[in-house]
């Protein structure tokens, strides 16, 4: 069975570009421009979500920091993996306040998204 991953990217392209790469990797992918998806993980079931950093949409204002640290301060969200995804130079630090599992800096390689995915989907 395929793993799941969950993208929440608001920049199409990039999101476009995730998405077809991982499902060339065989990946199931559930793609959003939003954070709102999140209501739906219960059914999504996602092994890992990449989220984006700056949510331009996110009506709350909460960064992929914020929600991460959301995500992972809930029992029944924590033992996903989530990698935040982000240009920002403080990337890093970032995704350690937002207790993510980890962090892509943008612009990033097709062959270090891969071996990130793999890393969390692969333990």
């Amino acid at each position: 069975m395929a793993k799941k991953i969950l993208v929440i990217e608001d920049d199409k392209d990039i999101r476009d570009t995730i998405v077809y790469v991982l499902e060339e990797e065989k990946y199931e992918v559930v793609a959003s421009d939003n954070a709102r998806v999140l209501k739906k993980l219960g059914e999504i079931k996602p092994d890992l979500i990449l989220l984006d950093n700056w949510l331009t949409d996110w009506k709350s204002d909460a960064s992929g920091q914020e929600i991460s640290k959301g995500l992972k301060s809930d029992p029944t969200t924590s033992h996903i993996p989530v990698i935040i995804v982000s240009a920002v130079n403080n990337i890093e630090q970032i995704a350690k306040d937002g207790n993510a599992d980890g962090y892509l800096k943008k612009p990033f390689d097709l062959t270090t998204l891969i071996a990130v995915v793999k890393k969390y989907t692969e333990i």
